[in-house]
């Protein structure tokens, strides 16, 4: 049956909604703390998006930041942003910045072998965590507690790329991520530098309460589903679990990684005011 030629018009006058891209080999950051943590590493980004009308006044510092640093900045629609970044808040801007990298392995003995700061260091470690959106939430709250740094194994191990970033929120830029080829030998050679190395599951007999975060520790989540793998089980220093009340077994990494990170820093801050008083 042939198409009437109305019909063939109406199809022509339908508005354009297809998703604006990132330009060719540049992830999409978004948000202004995200885009200011991108500006504050030193990195700006080939081209910004910022919406058009009110929302570019509000951004014009960071805005103009980015432009010193020779941003092509353009002005676009909130729809155009709205589409970019689908359910993520953009807050009127997003940036294109050149992908991520890992941090090399060396740097983080070098880092751990002349520790500079005066808390102890408190690495996260991530087993086997695949889920690009738990990765993301995991950088996002190993930011928000103070850890020094995430490490993640070459192999069985989520990519740093735009979802890890959208979903960081900013994290992906600040925490430093050292990828090693070999977590078994990197947590041995940790524990050599002094560390302590506590493992979590849901099997362990002691309590996530129970255990001491306050000296230098590295805190090891294991993946969605399984956990941690057998060999780094038996890797850790001590294992621990979260203290479960209700009818489900576990919890999603993500959020068993944030309530573990701040428990580090409940305990470390009671370290402190007792030390100084």
């Amino acid at each position: 049956m042939g198409t009437r030629k109305s019909d063939r018009q109406g199809a022509r006058r339908q508005p354009d909604v297809r998703v604006p891209g990132a330009p060719g080999g540049l992830d999409a950051v978004f948000g202004v703390h995200a885009v200011r943590a991108l500006l504050d590493r030193g990195e700006t980004p080939p081209e910004l998006w910022v919406q058009e009308g009110s929302a570019g006044s509000r951004l014009a510092e960071l805005v103009e930041t980015a432009r010193q640093g020779g941003a092509r900045v353009q002005q676009r629609s909130r729809d155009d942003l709205d589409r970019l970044a689908r359910e993520v808040a953009h807050q009127g801007i997003i940036a294109f910045a050149r992908p991520l990298a890992f941090e090399a392995e060396t740097s983080l003995w070098l880092r751990l072998q002349a520790w500079l700061h005066e808390t102890p260091p408190l690495l996260l470690v991530l087993d086997g965590v695949t889920d690009v959106h738990n990765f993301g939430a995991c950088l996002r709250s190993a930011d928000a507690a103070g850890a020094h740094g995430v490490v993640v194994p070459k192999d069985k191990s989520a990519p740093l790329n735009a979802t890890v970033r959208k979903v960081a929120c900013g994290a992906a830029e600040t925490v430093p991520v050292y990828q090693v080829t070999n977590l078994i030998r990197s947590l041995t050679k940790m524990q050599g530098l002094g560390l302590w190395i506590t493992g979590t599951t849901g099997e362990a007999e002691a309590s996530l309460y129970e255990a001491d975060l306050v000296g230098p520790t590295a805190l090891v989540m294991g993946a969605e589903g399984k956990g941690m793998r057998r060999l780094t089980r038996e890797a850790c220093d001590l294992l621990v679990k979260l203290p479960m009340a209700g009818g489900v077994s576990s919890l999603n990494v993500s959020v068993a990684t944030g309530i573990c990170l701040f428990e580090a820093v409940r305990q470390r801050h009671l370290a402190t005011r007792a030390r100084d008083h």
